[in-house]
């Protein structure tokens, strides 16, 4: 499968499993160390190839998207879930099987400068926070949107970002 984009990944490991399965190019963060260059290199990118950003399903990968997301708008977003990148001791996409990559790959998503206006309080109300089943609903929401495992505040962002309505939430629950 070849991929037009330039796709973004924290190392070397994620760069030769991508290269293993996929005809891509890729560029490394090394870690969340974000220099100017880099972040100046994907920009440029991203206005003529475009750009998929395609962190580990953790808290550095999500530092490094919401970096560039504040950096680069309209960059493209490719997720895994944990459980489909991890082995006994670590989480990665170096870790995922090939088709996991090619949906994650297939179903990237691209985050709105207009956002929507969905509040904290759609989020009790539609139970996706406050309550002892909020994780599983936001798991239901996060696959069916490829948004990534999210806590309330973290799913709420993307959803604005997406520009997703209440409607289309409720449709999935």
């Amino acid at each position: 499968m070849k991929i037009k984009e330039v796709i973004v990944v924290e190392g070397k490991n994620d760069t030769n499993k991508l290269k293993s399965y996929f005809d891509c190019d890729t560029i490394e963060t090394h870690g969340t160390c974000l220099s100017d260059f880099t972040i100046s290199l994907i920009k440029r990118l991203n206005e003529t190839r475009g750009v998929i950003v395609f962190c580990d399903p953790d808290s550095p990968g999500d530092y490094i998207r919401n970096k560039l997301n504040e950096k680069i708008p309209g960059l493209k977003h490719a997720f895994i879930l944990k459980e489909d990148g991890r082995t006994d001791k670590k989480v990665g996409i170096e870790h995922a099987s090939k088709s996991v990559l090619e949906k994650a790959l297939k179903n990237v998503v691209t985050y709105k400068e207009t956002q929507s206006n969905i509040s904290m309080e759609d989020m009790f109300e539609l139970g996706l926070c406050g309550s002892s089943n909020s994780s599983a609903k936001r798991d239901i929401v996060s696959k069916k949107f490829n948004l990534g495992k999210a806590n309330c505040k973290t799913l709420l962002k993307r959803i604005n970002m997406l520009g997703l309505t209440i409607n289309q939430i409720k449709e999935v629950l």
